[in-house]
């Protein structure tokens, strides 16, 4: 979110721990064919580098979290390690949720990270999160939540975002359980899996994307700018391992 740069090609570095998904979220994306959303990894040869507009972005002065191409138990996609380390794999796309609502994916973990605390700063770690950035218009939020956004974007930039949800593997919040993040009100929380389900196995997701943005803003979603998916232990210094198949859209 502050001070972010390209280092290398695919590679962008952020200095914000807890924004590094959504730095592009604000920006304005070309429209994209439906073929190509969200992420087809398996289309992908394992052990080759990222295509499709996939790059990794790295958080500043923290161990970076490796992403490759793989097959796990049969399923292709992305192997993510997080060693005390902390980053994203992010792809800038476009799409209108209001006629694409449902998204869908398949997720695995290791293990939870157990000094996690989804209310706290020191615990935003998560075995696997999958961020949903929005390309919310800025005059449309309260003078208050300007005012804020304002003061944050003249800080760390232009490319705050004003809207996103984040679907997370959690250690032992309940299953359903909705929160702001730690760092910021414009990001919505929301725990799919625990502890106690199916850690070890490949799990389905399927999400209303309008549903969940209702709930969380309280009004019909705007496009969709962009999505991530992450593991981060850099605040517990704690090890997971999460692989991320195929992300697809539908209506």
């Amino acid at each position: 979110w502050a001070g972010w740069h390209a280092t290398m090609p695919g590679c962008v570095v952020a200095d914000m721990r807890l924004a590094w998904p959504l730095l592009l979220a604000g920006l304005a994306l070309p429209a994209l064919a439906l073929e190509s959303v969200p992420g087809h990894f398996s289309s992908m040869p394992i052990g080759s580098v990222f295509t499709d507009g996939w790059q990794v972005l790295a958080l500043r002065d923290t161990k970076p979290t490796q992403f490759s191409l793989v097959e796990e138990a049969g399923v292709p996609g992305v192997r993510v390690p997080a060693d005390a380390a902390g980053g994203s794999l992010l792809r800038p796309i476009r799409w209108d949720p209001a006629g694409h609502p449902r998204l869908q994916w398949r997720w695995r973990v290791d293990r939870v990270v157990a000094q996690g605390d989804i209310h706290s700063k020191d615990g935003d770690d998560f075995a696997a999160r999958l961020y949903v950035m929005f390309d919310y218009p800025t005059e449309r939020l309260s003078f208050a939540d300007r005012a804020k956004l304002a003061i944050a974007r003249w800080i760390y930039g232009d490319q705050v975002p004003a809207a996103a949800l984040c679907y997370v593997w959690d250690n032992h919040a309940e299953v359903g359980t909705r929160a702001w993040n730690a760092y910021t009100d414009r990001v919505r929380m929301i725990v799919l899996r625990n502890a106690t389900s199916g850690v070890g196995d490949w799990m389905l997701e399927q999400r209303d994307l309008v549903a969940d943005y209702r709930e969380a803003f309280g009004e019909t979603p705007p496009p969709v700018s962009g999505i991530a998916i992450a593991a981060d232990t850099d605040q517990t210094g704690e090890t997971v391992t999460a692989w991320f198949g195929d992300i697809s859209i539908s209506d």
